[in-house]
């Protein structure tokens, strides 16, 4: 019998496959199947040329797409075939540099089992050692300098590998194989504690431990920037915390060294604990146990701790010597951006911490720690996406030419998108610093670098006080494209599940840039990518002296109780005990009753902090959300009553009587209900009054699927609500669970509209 014929093949492999083990993942296959040719990193993706029998090719093609590590995502496997050259051997090319990159970055993930494993192994050469990583795990994306994703690339390009790491380096069947982050004691980075003007290299982190165990604050470089560190248990270490950051309420992630430890403050269902466990590792927000033993100026007026568990060596091992919780909130001063440079850790963050934990292995991007929501055990509220998630792409369900958007104000995300791809940056914050702006720039210069797009065309929000907005509008030679914010926010969970529209939109929020002149953010629109109809809204409620009723929720609730009970509400205000002093109280008169300076909102969020502040449950504002979040906390659970409140038309819009709604609330409260049983029957109310409206819309329109976004939606009871009150009425119901509902996820939204556009001319 003849010799049977050898044939060949040549792939191209597109998506997440640099700098998570693909290449020796290819190299060991086509070991395995006696296959000869080659593997090769480009700057668009994977590159393999093979031959051999054809039975073994057909298999090795099959198993490359189903049988891919698990930190890989396969986007594109294109397969065509090739002349056998008679190569010999299997071998892993140098990279190589190709115009028009297409290769996506991979994500930190966190450190793997089996490298956990070395670093608390005596016998091990890694033990102790806090930079430990392998092709499974460690930084990524925070220490790239460019694509392909190579050692002379990072930042590790500054760490010459000793003998032993170069061996495992270049051993195809070794875990470290081309992990290009790899090191060990004898050639990586170190760590150093600074103190009080001394430098300590030795016994560094038992040392930082005792300090942490006397209520010091240390500050702490990690894989994408400093955190700052207490312990969680120790009151005064905490307070110091607040004043020194400025940071008066919101909550501290905590940091605990094991699923035990986490069980021990907090209720984990099966959700909980997954995503504390996942390679993301993001903070997750957990139920407390009446127990909890956690300092409680930690989470004040809060049902939930953020939980999160060590995702580097360095997180771990200083556990052995720590309090066994240790709040780990982003460093730097509140609302300023992360720090992430030693030097400037130096600078910015002496007045806040006591001792500095430091390594000489530099971070490239900062990138904060991720917060998801789990919402009753059965779905995952993204709250802030960075460490982790980013960059991992999103799929767009329309084609475009490479498109900027720069996304919102507060929360801000920007978004590079082309060819039914988008890359959301990591979140960097509000942009109403000048320092973060400033990163907002470079950062957006960086992830063009990396993907090698300079789009001529940028999508931004239409109000046009935004910085996000100005920057847009300054850019030369480019087509700009303005999306309105409500529709972005849809048209973003759209993208999310790869749908086009037409649906019925949800988009609750705090503040959008309203086309009438006036301040949305209870809105019922009829949506597309490309388009939208606004079906609906929320009563449309004064907003006296402007900002300075956003930052005041007393303001709104005598908005409110103006718009309610007319002439009685200074007598109502009163009896609720909303004292102003006399000139602000005769400002104020005059402002809602002539209008000035106070420009009319449908904004659910101001709707909630007016209930907040009615019922005397949150009447001081110090971070953005904080009314709602502790009007939601306070809420009686298991109780099913509500309030009724109509439905109104005005012209083509249905209106939604939130003024009944807030009246019957108060009154309630008045008549003698505690507030947390009127807190929770507003927020079934408040879902049964959309839901109402969901339905009105859906006989109209014949729509029946919804899609819900806005930063209202991160509020778990009244997404649940509303949820299970859609579902009954037969809606299919979208929400966000790969990016934020809030502002951090317009971004997607602004692409995602502008393709559309661009599509139909």
């Amino acid at each position: 019998m003849p010799p049977e014929k050898l044939s060949g093949k040549k792939l191209q492999v597109s998506g997440v496959v640099q700098g998570v083990g693909f290449r020796p993942f290819v190299y060991r296959l086509a070991r395995e199947h006696h296959l000869a040719g080659w593997v090769c990193n480009t700057s668009r993706c994977v590159e393999i040329v093979v031959e051999g029998r054809p039975a073994s090719l057909d298999s090795f093609v099959r198993r490359i797409a189903s049988q891919a590590p698990a930190l890989a995502r396969i986007d594109s496997l294109v397969v065509e075939e090739a002349e056998p050259q008679g190569r010999e051997g299997f071998a892993i090319l140098e990279s190589r540099r190709l115009p028009g990159t297409e290769a996506l970055i991979p994500a930190d993930v966190s450190t793997c089992a089996d490298c956990f494993r070395e670093v608390m192994d005596p016998a091990d050469q890694r033990y102790g050692y806090p930079f430990t990583n392998c092709t499974n795990c460690g930084p990524r994306f925070t220490i790239i300098r460019s694509v392909p994703y190579d050692r002379p690339h990072t930042t590790m390009a500054a760490f010459a590998m000793c003998p032993r790491c170069r061996e495992e380096y270049q051993n195809p069947e070794d875990r470290r194989f081309h992990a290009e982050p790899t090191a060990c004691p004898v050639c990586g980075p170190h760590l150093w504690l600074e103190e009080g003007g001394r430098v300590l290299e030795s016994d560094v982190l038992e040392a930082a431990g005792k300090l942490l165990r006397v209520g010091k604050i240390v500050a702490i470089k990690g894989l994408g920037g400093f955190h700052l560190a207490c312990d969680a248990r120790h009151h005064e270490a905490v307070a110091n915390l607040r004043e020194r950051k400025g940071r008066v309420a919101k909550p501290f992630a905590v940091m605990v060294p094991d699923l035990n430890e986490a069980e021990r403050l907090c209720h984990l269902d099966d959700l909980t604990a997954h995503l504390l466990l996942s390679p993301e590792r993001p903070v997750v927000l957990a139920r407390k146990r009446d127990h909890c033993d956690i300092a409680p100026q930690v989470a004040p007026n809060n049902k939930y701790l953020g939980l999160m568990l060590p995702y580097t060596p360095l997180h771990l091992l200083l556990f052995s010597h720590a309090p066994a919780a240790l709040v780990m909130t982003s460093g730097n001063l509140s609302e300023e951006p992360l720090v992430f440079t030693n030097d400037e850790a130096r600078t910015r963050l002496r007045s806040l911490a006591d001792a500095f934990l430091m390594h000489n292995r530099d971070i490239q991007v900062p990138c904060d720690d991720s917060v998801v929501r789990p919402g009753a055990g059965r779905f995952t509220i993204p709250l802030r996406r960075a460490r982790g998630f980013v960059p991992q792409t999103v799929s767009l369900p329309v084609d475009s030419e490479p498109i900027l958007a720069v996304g919102g104000e507060q929360k801000n995300t920007f978004c590079l998108a082309w060819k039914g791809t988008a890359l959301l940056s990591q979140h960097l914050g509000d942009l109403d610093t000048v320092e973060t702006f400033d990163y907002f720039q470079l950062a957006i210069a960086h992830f063009k670098d990396l993907s090698r797009k300079d789009p001529r065309v940028i999508a931004y929000d239409l109000h046009p006080q935004y910085f996000s907005t100005r920057y847009a509008l300054a850019q030369e030679g480019v087509k700009l494209i303005g999306v309105q914010h409500h529709h972005a926010h849809i048209a973003a969970c759209l993208a999310e599940h790869g749908r086009r529209g037409p649906c019925l939109g949800l988009a609750l929020d705090g503040t959008g840039y309203g086309p009438d002149g006036t301040i949305w953010g209870g809105e019922l629109l009829i949506a597309d990518l490309a388009d939208y109809q606004r079906q609906g809204r929320l009563a449309q409620i004064p907003l006296p002296g402007g900002e300075a009723a956003v930052r005041d929720p007393r303001r709104m609730a005598v908005a409110y109780l103006h718009a309610a009970w007319g002439k009685e509400f200074a007598q109502k205000a009163r009896e609720l005990g909303l004292i102003f002093d006399p000139l602000e109280g005769r400002i104020l008169t005059h402002q809602l009753a002539t209008g000035l300076n106070s420009p009319l909102t449908s904004s659910t969020g101001r709707l909630f902090d007016a209930v907040a502040a009615a019922l005397g449950i949150c009447r001081t504002r110090t971070y953005e959300g904080q009314p709602a979040l502790e009007l939601e906390m306070a809420a009686a659970e298991g109780e099913e009553g509500w309030y009724p409140a109509p439905l109104h038309a005005d012209g083509s819009l249905l209106v939604l009587d939130t003024v009944a709604l807030f009246k019957e609330t108060v009154g309630d409260y008045l008549s003698g209900a505690a507030p947390p049983r009127a807190a929770a029957r507003f927020h079934n109310s408040l879902a049964r009054l959309l839901a109402q409206a969901c339905a009105a819309i859906k006989d109209r329109t014949g729509l029946e699927t919804v899609a819900l976004s806005g930063g209202v939606f991160q509020n778990a009871l009244l997404l649940t609500r509303l949820y299970d009150l859609l579902s009954e009425q037969g809606f299919e119901i979208l929400t966000h669970t790969r990016t934020p509902p809030n502002d951090g996820g317009i971004s997607l939204g602004q692409a995602a509209v502008a393709a559309a556009r661009l599509e139909k001319g």
